[in-house]
């Protein structure tokens, strides 16, 4: 957790700033000001970015990446960089990448995103969603492929081993010489891959609902307490309360809120987390700057 504040970075919360760690992947989501202080204070270089995904222009979003481009391009980054955004915000994008003068870099490679759906891209995948603020706004989530494990002794028993194993998990079927057929699913245990989600500057709506569809981890704005619902509905964003409706929709297993409003004094956080846990029942983390926050054990 880089940053945790919403429009108006507080004395305790810097502006966003969110960095996945995936294996050897490194994906920062929403630079705002600080970012780069932010990540030395975090351990974090401009090498350990892979990519970076901003949900949008609003300036508590990106007014850090110019500092983290420059830190790239200074550093001596070797592998490409993609950074993906609105597209409909490319005006703002072009002013960003070359705010001032630098030495540029050719490892920095654009993705606009555009339309009700943009392919995903990536690896790990990333999918994107529009979500309901007043600018266009894109959520994102990651997620690894589904694990198939084959039950090895179930097969065996079968007199099923080495390559023939792999043509079951390759076709699904496997037709054995005496005429038996035996289908993947009866001799194999499926695990889904992980999966993350950030839901950022949104009102209710299903597209928040679908990115946070039973992922392990969603990270998810709590810009206001429900005693400032009409505020969250007229600005559009959500209250703790509504993060936690969508994270029990969705079926999530652990949620972390953030984005908070700077009305909100450095004490009394844990409302938020009380709001939330009155719609859901899982882990629920209010989080705070340099924060860690771990994946759930599967």
């Amino acid at each position: 957790m880089l940053g945790t504040a919403s429009a108006v970075p507080t004395r305790q919360r810097n502006h966003n700033g969110y960095f996945l760690r995936w294996g050897a992947q490194g994906i920062l989501f929403d630079p705002g000001e600080g970012t780069q202080q932010q990540m030395l204070c975090s351990g974090l270089s401009a090498n350990d970015i892979t990519r970076v995904c901003i949900t949008h222009f609003h300036g508590d979003h990106c007014l850090g990446l110019p500092g983290v481009i420059q830190r790239i391009a200074r550093d001596g980054v070797t592998h490409e960089v993609e950074i993906a955004y609105p597209a409909a915000g490319e005006a703002f994008f072009e002013k960003l990448r070359w705010a001032s003068e630098f030495v540029p870099t050719s490892v920095v490679v654009p993705r606009p995103l555009s339309g009700p759906a943009p392919a995903p891209f990536g690896e790990p995948l990333v999918t994107a969603l529009p979500l309901r603020h007043s600018i266009p706004v894109y959520g994102y989530r990651v997620e690894e492929p589904e694990r198939v494990h084959m039950r090895a002794g179930a097969l065996a028993a079968k007199g099923v081993t080495g390559p023939p194993v792999g043509e079951l998990k390759e076709r699904g079927a496997l037709t054995l010489p005496d005429g038996e057929t035996l289908y993947l699913d009866d001799y194999c245990v499926r695990e889904p891959g992980r999966s993350f989600a950030i839901v950022m500057d949104t009102g209710w709506c299903d597209e928040a609902i679908a990115l946070a569809r039973g992922v392990d981890l969603l990270l998810i704005e709590a810009t206001f307490l429900s005693s400032e619902s009409e505020l969250a509905a007229k600005y559009r964003h959500l209250t703790a309360r509504q993060a936690g409706e969508i994270a029990a929709e969705a079926g999530v297993r652990k949620m972390v809120l953030t984005h908070f409003s700077e009305r909100y004094t450095a004490g009394g956080f844990e409302r938020f987390g009380e709001e939330a846990a009155r719609e859901f029942s899982g882990d629920i983390v209010v989080a705070s700057d340099l924060d860690r926050v771990s994946f759930p054990a599967r």
